[in-house]
């Protein structure tokens, strides 16, 4: 008879630890999203700051505060707003070429603006697209 009550809080004993282990994974698994989520939303947000530093300093005087091309020399130049048709229809790739090898009028950044730069400053761009 002991035996028996002793095997019955042995077996609920394990069923209470089954559900709490499953708890705790759970929790963890959840923790574990969250921080993901986070560097992720993180690494973003750092990428359009750097984008938008280097899009002031470098980009901001042809193409303007708000990229629509509406400064004196962007107007000399003829320069289209970001949020054109024309350049909407462009990919990040094709934006990235004429960035890094410079087009018509616009000067080549290659040696003036590491990569990872020039991809922040493109991230901005599609920003300054939507109106954010």
């Amino acid at each position: 008879m002991v035996q028996t009550r002793v095997i019955r809080k042995l077996k609920i004993f394990g069923r209470k630890t089954k559900m709490a282990s499953a708890r705790i994974n759970l929790f963890c698994g959840v923790m574990l999203t969250m921080l993901a989520a986070g560097l992720i939303l993180w690494g973003t947000s750092a990428a359009a700051d750097d984008g938008a530093a280097t899009y002031k300093a470098k980009c901001a005087m042809c193409h303007g505060a708000d990229g629509k091309g509406d400064t004196p020399m962007g107007k000399k130049l003829g320069l289209r707003d970001f949020a054109s048709p024309e350049v909407q229809k462009m990919s990040d790739d094709e934006l990235i070429a004429v960035t890094t090898k410079g087009k018509n009028k616009m000067p080549a950044y290659e040696n003036k603006l590491s990569a990872a730069q020039i991809k922040d400053v493109i991230t901005y761009i599609r920003q300054l697209a939507k109106g954010k």
